[in-house]
């Protein structure tokens, strides 16, 4: 899915790894401005001009390079995944 390897929960894209190694993460929207001015984060695009929306980021594979910045990001996404709604208890 999205050209790479995708990683789900609660039946929820959270990550994926695309073909060109950038992170694809999914995001609340209503943190993306704050997230897309981290450096390598930009809004994550579906093709050529097609700019996803604004949950959508995708983050340049040297900007998680380390456990950390990887880790950073995965966890901006699992919490917009359990906020959301999404998480079933």
């Amino acid at each position: 899915m999205f050209g790479g390897l995708s990683f789900m929960v609660n039946e929820k894209i959270v990550v994926a790894v695309r073909s060109d190694d950038d992170l694809l993460v999914r995001v609340d929207p209503e943190r993306s401005e704050e997230l897309i001015a981290l450096p390598g984060a930009g809004r994550a695009q579906m093709g050529a001009g097609r700019t996803m929306g604004p949950g959508w980021i995708c983050v340049a594979e040297n900007a998680v390079a380390t456990d950390e910045a990887l880790s950073f990001w995965i966890a901006v996404a699992l919490e917009y995944n359990d906020r959301a709604g999404k998480v079933t208890r």
